[in-house]
């Protein structure tokens, strides 16, 4: 994988000089998104199959263990983006959360802490009890409504023990499937409306379903999810043509599947994207070598940020996408053993950080 870094040109503003000389000053958001891995509590849910992140499960899961976890995720969460924005990201998207608690822990930790985030989150009908949610900064951020939207899919009738038995890919993420209708059982797609700095802007955070049984066989399952997305988006935009949507999760697929390409509609250039239409920065990114994540020394854009054709007009007097980037400092990637240059998740030997890098976007506007 290619590691870049971004060359900081601005803090809260940066400047750009026109012919005149005269210099304009602009007002920077970070959007980011992060799956935080397994952010299981110690305490053993009867409604969800939870029991491997307790003390006594599989993965020995204790209370210091889990401090220290919401300790690493903190500090990556209070540095993405911070080369280009000194202040922490506005949004902070998120993924395989076990419950609002482990988000309120997360939150109050000392980074995190004076930034006041708000949290939206459901429960969703995923059977390990893994979630999508968002973090706000109250201050900053104003939401006047938000709901989840259950993504419906089902296997078709017959064995449902054939997943297990046909895997690709190792993942911890296995698909639930129901005995009685054969429904797939995944994560709620998260909608959340509301005023950034007096702008209206809506934030979809999602979390489709995984690769397990193969990424043929699952193809189907994420590219329902990427229409229904495409279908909140649409709904969106009937009630207001002029709707800003950022669309951010990890995908389980990459720019260039077809849940993305055709699902979803995304285009990988500016040029391309017409009224109606959303923008992917990350696919030109996995097109020269950068990943998010690993698997058998390959590399993939899993985690992604999109963007409708609304921030990307070039009048900057209200909000507008910038740049993008993935936030992979050496601190968060393995240095040694079988997955020496890896992002650098838990093991039994070592509290890590996830095994997805963060991504991230900044929004920008004219300072008036």
């Amino acid at each position: 994988m290619r590691i870049t870094y971004w060359i900081p040109v601005l803090f809260l503003f940066f400047p750009i000089v026109k012919s005149t000389a005269q210099q304009k000053k602009y007002v920077i958001h970070t959007v980011a998104f992060y799956n935080f891995e397994n952010l299981f509590d110690t305490i053993n849910d009867p409604a969800t199959f939870d029991e491997e992140w307790t003390p006594t499960g599989l993965q020995r899961w204790t209370f210091d263990k889990y401090e220290k976890k919401l300790g690493n995720l903190a500090r990556v969460l209070s540095e993405i983006g911070s080369a280009e924005n000194t202040d922490l990201p506005t949004f902070i998207g998120g993924c395989e959360i076990e419950n609002r608690s482990v988000l309120e822990d997360l939150v109050k930790q000392p980074k995190l802490i004076e930034k006041d985030y708000g949290i939206i989150h459901f429960d969703s009908p995923d059977k390990r009890g893994i979630d999508v949610a968002l973090l706000f900064q109250k201050k900053k951020f104003q939401p006047t409504s938000y709901s989840n939207i259950p993504l419906y899919i089902y296997k078709e009738s017959g064995n449902t023990s054939e997943s297990k038995a046909s895997f690709e890919e190792k993942t911890d993420d296995e698909l639930q499937i129901s005995t009685k209708n054969y429904r797939v059982y995944t994560r709620d797609q998260l909608l959340v409306t509301g005023f950034l700095d007096g702008e209206e802007i809506n934030i979809i955070v999602n979390h489709w379903p995984s690769r397990s049984g193969g990424e043929k066989k699952s193809s189907p399952f994420r590219e329902a999810a990427g229409a229904l997305n495409r279908k909140i988006i649409d709904s969106l935009q009937r009630i207001n043509p002029n709707a800003k949507v950022i669309t951010l999760g990890d995908l389980n697929d990459g720019p260039y599947n077809k849940s993305v390409k055709i699902g979803l509609g995304a285009k990988a250039k500016k040029a391309e994207v017409l009224p109606f239409g959303i923008y992917n920065p990350f696919e030109e990114m996995a097109k020269k070598g950068f990943g998010t994540i690993a698997f058998r020394d390959a590399w993939d854009v899993f985690d992604q940020i999109m963007v409708s054709e609304t921030l990307l007009q070039s009048d900057y007097s209200s909000f507008r996408y910038w740049k993008a980037g993935i936030y992979n400092k050496s601190f968060l990637i393995q240095t040694s053993g079988q997955y020496k240059g890896y992002p650098l998740r838990h093991s039994n030997t070592e509290i890590g950080f996830s095994d997805h890098f963060p991504v991230y976007i900044y929004l920008i506007k004219e300072k008036k």
